[in-house]
């Protein structure tokens, strides 16, 4: 019984294999298939096939059928899993050289069948990847070879690659990073210098990197497709974000529009050699809201999630791209350092056997050997020759040295030449000092080898991607209008299928829509088929968030006290599909209404119902005298008694401020919220003036969805009496010419260069009186002139498309503009008027504060003593 209880006891849980067969699983798949060692940065699959690759090698290209072939050896895996990790290899253009079709990431087309493409190491590969001196080997799966358990790579390859790995419970997406900076990046850390890298993609793009976190856990990277307005019905693609192809991108295009999201005419894909995708737009659509639109809801605009896991001492470990970078620089180190040895090592014995080879020949100890009849009296004989002679060897000597001393052939003996066996004594002295000096020097060595190693393989490999901050764009702003709103007042419906009742407006279905009841009663709710907001609804319109233009002026009266109420308020923030009530008191009725998009302020008239007591049964109120305040507010008393009617006595004009308008470099968008360079306050009319490097320039509107450009020398609101002054290079003529002009209201882009393309823009400016400073070429013998001109006075302001003024005769060096400087004829003028402006400008300043503090502020007051209960005006 006991010794089957024991039995009994043995016997495994069928759970517990379970647990134990899918952790040993697990643990393999992340060792083994997925995750990249942080030594060498590569998968299992890539190291063996580089590992087969330099076995191969003999210097002309392989089947990649035969490579595949061979890297089975040490893959148990299938070939197709070889085949594809080739193929990904090779398109990242660095490791190997590559013959045939192998694909284009560009368009997504896959690489031709492996018995069709051929396959070699790379130059880069065998300088950087390979040293079996100092590489650890490990047997291969079945026993019978061995490959590399890390290959002894002196480059951040891990970094400059990139690698995404699927896991077991964990995955990694490391992002590739530009060649050249890791260089330099690698270097700084040699250095002490704690350096910041940035990903860059092959595809190119815009990738705005605020949030990467070091490509930590929950850092995040939005890339951009490069798109450009070539005319105001067509945009061009030329740039893809990471990891997404023409086709790919294409496909998303024409989702969203058949989704209502955007709107395009058609879609063209012309590339070749390089991405050109041509989106043509519909009559009346703007370039700028589509890319917006594009990046709101196509690939055009990608979110990456990076997730930075290595793995490290066999276990997977969370760091981030600065840490990888710093192990592998100290790796490389650590590599050089261990190849400097070995290579010291080298040399060394190779002085140690030269010397005791011209010690043999010279003291002809091999005659010593003549009479010696057994193998030990022979190694006998040599040891005791070479005795007296050892004294300055770096090491003993050893059997092994007598042995190779046996094997030197007498042809070599009798030719020995003593004096350049010394000549290559001292050579070889030379090199082992170089190699003492390098370890001592071991960082400067590695900051050398770096160097070396930009130098030999950095040309064409700049960066790609461009580092950008991207604003947010609010997807409802850029969004197409793709749904018709209606409503039904009376039953208090609204919705996009109701095409029987009353059409509002145009909208988008991810618009929110507000609604305003005669109950006083506030809802703002999704747009959608059909929805019941209440009875008696007064308004209905789009809502947009955080709007705090558009002015809603109210009257409503209290049935139970029969009062009436005025107010004015914004509605900038809500929780959706909550009701609010606008009005107080009991059973609260809207008598008047206006939703107001700019402010505006209207007058109304007041006709009261007669009653005996009443005197005036009729008044006016200017809206524009109430202030705007939340929309809980329960408003100023317009009446205790009951009205009649309210009529419209005089439309509004806006209340409001101008808009304060900046102009953010880092996005190149306009903003209101005080980012970047103030521009200015903007009515309706105003502009805002562009000139570009190209000599062009063009008036814009202030509208918040308009897209800039790099090009821009001169971003400002427009003042329509002030002229622009240029100085361009005219190419035809091979002289400067300066011109004045004044610019016509007009939305159109405008050159004011000649066309010539040796034409180009030298200076331009806005100021009213410019003054620039020549620095002439200097002339031999005579000192270099400098002269100053006032633009304003060397030439009077015409037309658009005139030509100018030769600035001068002589040769330029250069030309610069001056600090702002009134100059006249006479300087001392100039001085005295100055002087009179500023006592003038102090005169008014004291002027205007007395004026003020005797004004006191307008007030409406309700006079509680009066019969009728109206308004009077207090100063």
């Amino acid at each position: 019984m006991e010794e089957n209880s024991e039995q009994i006891q043995d016997v495994l849980h069928v759970s517990g294999m379970y647990k134990n067969w899918f952790l040993d699983y697990a643990s393999y798949v992340i060792l083994e298939r997925s995750v990249p060692l942080i030594e060498d940065g590569l998968k299992p699959v890539q190291r063996r096939i580089l590992h087969s690759l330099k076995e191969l090698d003999d210097g002309r290209y392989h089947k990649v059928a035969n490579v595949i072939g061979h890297t089975m050896k040490y893959h148990p895996h299938g070939d197709a899993s070889i085949g594809d990790a080739m193929v990904q290899i090779g398109q990242k253009n660095l490791l190997l050289d590559m013959q045939g079709n192998w694909g284009n990431t560009m368009t997504g087309d896959r690489a031709a069948a492996s018995r069709y493409i051929e396959v070699r190491l790379s130059k880069f590969a065998l300088d950087v990847v390979y040293n079996p001196k100092i590489t650890k080997w490990n047997a291969s799966y079945d026993g019978r070879g061995k490959e590399p358990v890390s290959l002894p790579i002196k480059f951040p390859l891990l970094l400059a690659q990139g690698v995404e790995g699927i896991a077991v419970g964990l995955s990694t997406k490391i992002l590739p990073h530009n060649f050249i900076e890791l260089i330099d990046a690698s270097i700084k850390v040699l250095k002490g210098v704690k350096p910041r890298i940035m990903p860059d993609f092959p595809s190119g793009g815009m990738a705005d990197f605020s949030a990467y976190n070091d490509g930590k856990r929950g850092g995040k990277v939005r890339v951009r497709a490069k798109i450009s307005i070539e005319d105001k019905k067509t945009l061009k693609i030329t740039e893809l974000p990471f990891a997404t192809t023409t086709t790919t991108l294409i496909n998303s295009i024409i989702k969203a529009n058949e989704k209502g999201k955007i709107k395009i005419k058609k879609i063209e894909d012309n590339t070749s050699e390089n991405v050109e995708i041509l989106v043509h737009l519909p009559v009346g659509i703007s370039p700028d809201k589509t890319i917006d639109a594009l990046y709101s809801f196509t690939d055009c605009e990608i979110s990456i999630s990076p997730l930075g896991c290595v793995i490290e001492e066999d276990k997977p470990r969370f760091i981030g791209v600065s840490e990888m970078l710093q192990v592998s620089t100290q790796h490389t180190l650590d590599l050089l350092k261990a190849e400097l040895k070995v290579n010291l090592k080298e040399l060394q014995e190779k002085w140690h056997f030269s010397s005791l080879e011209k010690i043999f020949i010279e003291n002809r100890i091999y005659r010593d050997i003549e009479e010696c009849e057994t193998w030990e009296s022979v190694l006998e004989a040599i040891h005791k020759g070479l005795k007296p002679h050892i004294k300055h060897l770096l090491r003993g000597v050893t059997d092994e040295d007598v042995v190779r001393l046996t094997e030197i052939k007498i042809k070599r003996i009798s030719k020995f030449d003593s004096i350049k066996a010394d000549e290559d004594i001292v050579k070889l002295e030379e090199q082992i000092d170089e190699i003492k000096h390098h370890l001592n020097n071991l960082v400067d060595y590695a900051v050398d080898y770096f160097k070396n190693i930009k130098k030999k393989y950095g040309e064409g490999r700049e960066r790609k991607t461009e580092i950008k901050t991207f604003d947010n764009i609010v997807a409802a702003k850029v969004v197409a209008k793709n749904q018709k709103l209606y409503v039904n007042r009376e039953e208090g419906f609204i919705g996009t299928t109701m095409r029987k009742d009353e059409f509002v407006c145009e909208c988008s279905d991810i618009d929110d829509i507000i609604v305003f009841r005669k109950d006083g009663k506030m809802m703002v709710t999704k747009v959608d088929k059909k929805t019941f907001v209440g009875k008696d609804i007064l308004h209905v319109a789009i809502f947009k968030k955080k709007d705090e233009r558009t002015t809603y002026n109210m009257i409503y009266k209290d049935t139970g006290s029969g009062k009436s109420f005025m107010k004015r308020f914004h509605v900038t923030s809500i929780t959706r599909d909550k009701e609010y009530e606008l009005a107080k008191g009991s059973k609260p009725q809207v008598v008047y209404f206006t939703a107001n998009p700019n402010g505006e302020a209207e007058v109304v008239t007041v006709h009261l119902r007669a009653l005996q007591k009443l005197k005036k049964l009729r008044f006016d109120i200017d809206f524009s005298e109430l202030a705007i305040k939340g929309r809980g507010a329960g408003g100023n008393l317009v009446s205790k008694n009951p009205i009649k009617r309210i009529e419209l006595k005089e439309g509004g004009v806006s209340t409001l401020s101008a808009r304060k308008i900046w102009y953010d470099d880092k996005v190149m968008r306009l903003n209101v919220d005080g980012i970047g360079t103030f521009l200015g306050e903007f009515q309706a009319d105003d502009k805002i003036l562009v000139v570009r490097q190209d000599g062009t320039c063009q008036l814009i509107g202030f509208e918040l969805s308009t897209r800039f450009t790099d090009d821009m020398v001169i971003i400002e609101k427009w003042k329509k009496k002030h002229p622009i002054s240029a100085i361009y290079y005219d190419g035809s003529k091979e002289r400067y010419f300066v011109k004045r002009f004044l610019l016509e209201t007009s939305d159109k882009v405008v050159g004011f260069i000649s066309e010539n393309e040796r034409s180009h823009l030298e200076l331009v400016s806005t100021e009213e009186f410019p003054v620039v400073e020549i620095i002439y070429k200097k002339e031999k013998g005579k000192d270099r002139k400098i002269e100053q001109i006032n633009l304003s006075e060397f030439i009077a302001i015409k037309g658009i498309s005139a030509q100018g003024n030769k600035l001068t005769n002589n040769k330029i060096n250069e030309i610069n503009l001056l600090k702002t400087k009134r100059l006249s004829v006479q300087e001392k003028k100039e001085e005295d008027t100055e002087e009179v402006i500023v006592e003038k400008q102090k005169d008014f300043l004291e002027k205007n504060e007395k004026k003020k503090e005797s004004i006191e502020t307008k007030k409406i007051v309700i006079d509680e003593n009066s019969t009728d209960n109206q308004f009077k005006l207090e100063l």
